[in-house]
């Protein structure tokens, strides 16, 4: 007797294997579509070009003339895509007034003819940290060295140590042959800093001007230079020597820049017992620690007050460097969190060789006390509202120009069609408000509308009301903050995002989600690294996204699907899926509306991107552009194929359920695929009870293909499971219904 087994659409880790009969409970790269489960689409690279570092922000944008750019933001970079190249528009270090802070007249030293590294020196102190891109110019190199200028004139080198205010040093292009002590000059231009790759737990961009002030922190200075990694006096040794150590704890931490360093004793002006990038804080390639120069600022992160409270070390996080991208008419709008805004303009002939600046001529984003205009310094993100035009600072400063006063509560936006003016009059509709439910601003998108804000526990709508107040702020819930900054996502007027406990929408009212896989995430997650999740939408498939790291994992790792085109009154938990495939996992997403398909970005930090070519560059890792929706597997920069794997897996199931206690034998399946392109296997699993502790007997995976009409098996019990998956290059599928052959085999009491 044949015998139909259906399952209703989704995974369902939330419930009993009893009560989740029917039901998918995992699966990987697998989606639904008309209520039954396929692989995913594939993915080729965009690029024969890898990229440095590890993207945070994808932004695609059309200029008046009908040309397509994608703005992508890294922890180091600001890049262009077009036409299927890349083009580096990083703006560099500036004033608050825009001009850019050129070292000019530096020399430079050849260390050695068995190692490539240079130190450079500048007039005057060029407050470089370890990791830092600088770009060197009009290079003039002294004689003997045996290298040329056109071995670093417009190149990018990665700063590896910082010796002193004044000096640091490089890896050079070629082996010089000479040891040449100094002499030549040239001009250096210094990346603006974005910040960390990961979000990490330490002391820095958490607090001080980038959180909150810090109030009876002690602060003495290094005694001594420090070396990456290594301990000690200079780089050797099994203690750090302070100027003073009057008033520190006997056993506790410090904070030297961005890295926390723990130690155990106090002997004299020294520390004892010391150990290196305590909390994940040794960054930029570095093992155990950062390098710091002579007379570095030295903090007690043991125990000090910010924002009014007592706050260990522990819980002060750094978080990942991340932008804000959107577009004023042609010109691209981007902000470093908690940091700087910059504009490009797409319109000029030179734009793709032109550097993002606070400059840009007709956008100026620079303070200007004469004129009363500018940009404020230090902003958690922007965004721009899409009729009136108003460039919105969330999270920033209560004085322009002052980054210790940025107030995360606190919200400014410029006059309308005029991104450039701040200052609040009553011939204008400029203007400030400040947010009362929450610690933080988290976030912003732009809505059918209104304007969505998020706090770390409450959503609010900013609305255009017009004068005299512009805008209208209106709180309409609570308890709903936003876990992340990308975290949340709109689409045909409904708001979906991650909370720190739960998903939710709003579609004029704010609606809890219920979820079915909501354990699991939770469970499994880290929401102290939610500023690293990032969301996207894939109407194709009327697909939600969210990708998202585990415990122990520094990067994103997993992902969860919410598919809010396909829920019915069957699924009272909605319409979800999830995976974990690493070559799945994307830090940024963009849907398909200026380019066809959707475009994607993937990191792994074992590799070394090639874009932009960084001399002496190490740990800042790859990542690859993909276009999505585009065959059957991944396609990379080389133009290799990487089998993209897949696999859902079914609850037990009941054979015969009005009649449970009889057992049965299964003489053969019918697979029944709708699509079945290469091969696929079938593993069935047998047991006498649903309980996933019952022992169960597994019949080895079965090779399906388009010409296999049934599967002969010799089975026997009350219960089975079926896997579905494939392996192999260019496979796809999509199952239909699943039949089997079964006939009575007695009854056991």
């Amino acid at each position: 007797m044949l015998t139909k087994i259906k399952f209703a659409p989704g995974i369902d880790k939330q419930d009993t294997a009893v009560g989740a009969e029917g039901r998918w409970v995992d699966s990987d790269n697998v989606r639904f579509r008309y209520g039954l489960p396929e692989k995913v689409g594939g993915w080729q690279s965009l690029l024969t070009d890898s990229i440095v570092g590890v993207a945070r922000k994808q932004h695609a944008f059309v200029d008046t003339e009908g040309n397509r750019y994608v703005s992508i933001g890294t922890d180091k970079f600001l890049l262009i895509y077009f036409e299927g190249q890349l083009f580096d528009i990083t703006p560099f270090r500036c004033s608050n007034a825009g001009v850019v802070d050129s070292l000019t007249s530096s020399t430079l030293a050849t260390n050695s003819t068995t190692a490539k590294t240079c130190t450079i020196t500048t007039t005057t102190d060029h407050d470089l940290s370890v990791g830092d891109i600088v770009e060197l110019s009009s290079v003039t190199l002294p004689s003997g060295t045996g290298l040329n200028g056109t071995d670093f004139e417009l190149k990018l080198f990665q700063v590896l140590s910082v010796p002193t205010p004044t000096t640091f040093t490089i890896d050079s292009l070629n082996q010089a042959t000479a040891v040449i002590s100094t002499g030549g000059s040239m001009t250096v231009k210094v990346y603006e800093t974005v910040g960390p790759a990961a979000q990490t737990y330490g002391y820095g961009y958490g607090v001080g001007n980038y959180g909150g002030n810090i109030t009876g922190a002690l602060q003495n200075d290094l005694d001594g230079a420090l070396a990456a990694d290594t301990a000690g006096n200079n780089g050797s040794g099994t203690q750090i020597r302070l100027t003073s150590t009057t008033g520190f704890p006997t056993t506790g931490t410090i904070a030297v820049g961005n890295e926390l360093i723990t130690y155990t004793n106090i002997a004299g002006n020294e520390l004892t017992g010391i150990s290196r990038g305590a909390l994940g804080t040794a960054t930029f390639g570095t093992i155990n620690g950062q390098a710091h120069s002579d007379g570095a600022v030295v903090t007690n992160a043991t125990d000090f007050t910010g924002w009014g409270n007592a706050v260990e070390a522990s819980t002060v996080t750094l978080e990942p460097g991340l932008w804000s991208l959107s577009n004023f008419g042609e010109v691209l709008v981007s902000t470093i969190a908690n940091g700087k805004t910059f504009t490009w303009n797409s319109g000029i002939t030179a734009r793709l060789t032109t550097h993002a600046s606070m400059l840009t001529s007709g956008f100026e984003t620079r303070i200007d006390a004469a004129t009363d205009s500018g940009n404020p310094t230090a902003t958690r993100t922007t965004l721009i509202s899409p009729t009136t035009r108003h460039l919105i600072h969330l999270g920033t400063e209560v004085t322009i120009g002052t980054p210790s006063s940025q107030d995360d509560m606190f919200i400014r936006f410029s006059e309308d069609e005029n991104i450039n003016k701040y200052t609040p009059q009553a011939t204008n509709t400029a203007g400030t408000q400040r947010l009362q439910d929450g610690t933080k601003i988290m976030g912003g998108l732009v809505a059918k509308e209104n304007i969505l804000i998020w706090t770390d526990n409450a959503l609010y709508t900013m609305k255009f009301v017009g004068a005299p107040v512009t805008f209208g702020f209106e709180q309409v819930g609570t308890n709903c903050g936003l876990i992340g900054k990308n975290a949340a996502i709109e689409i045909d007027g409904v708001a979906y995002w991650m909370g720190n406990n739960g998903f939710f929408s709003f579609d004029g009212t704010v609606n809890s989600l219920p979820c079915s896989v909501e354990d699991f995430v939770y469970d499994n997650a880290d929401t102290t690294k939610g500023q690293q999740i990032n969301a996207g939408i894939n109407n194709l498939f009327t697909e939600v996204v969210w990708w998202y790291p585990t415990a122990g994992s520094d990067f994103n790792n997993r992902y969860v699907v919410y598919n809010y085109g396909q829920n019915n009154a069957q699924l009272p938990m909605g319409n979800w899926y999830t995976g974990t495939n690493t070559n799945s996992i994307r830090t940024t997403w963009i849907d398909s509306l200026v380019y066809p398909k959707p475009y994607a970005t993937a990191f792994n930090s074992s590799n070394t991107g090639t874009f932009p070519q960084i001399i002496g560059e190490t740990g800042l890792g790859q990542t690859v552009l993909f276009e999505h929706e585009i065959g059957n597997d991944q396609i990379n920069p080389d133009g290799s194929t990487t089998a993209l794997t897949s696999f859902i897996q079914s609850f037990s199931f009941s054979l015969q359920p009005d009649q449970a206690e009889v057992f049965l034998a299964m003489r053969r399946f019918l697979p029944n695929f709708k699509v079945l392109v290469g091969n696929n296997q079938v593993t069935l699993s047998i047991k006498d009870f649903p309980s996933e502790d019952d022992i169960q007997t597994t019949l080895s995976p079965f090779t399906i293909t388009s010409s296999t009409l049934k599967v002969d098996t010799r089975a026997r019990g009350r219960y089975a499971n079926i896997k579905i998956e494939n392996t192999g290059v260019n496979e796809s599928w999509r199952f239909g219904t699943f039949q089997v052959d079964l006939q009575p085999d007695g009854r056991r009491g």
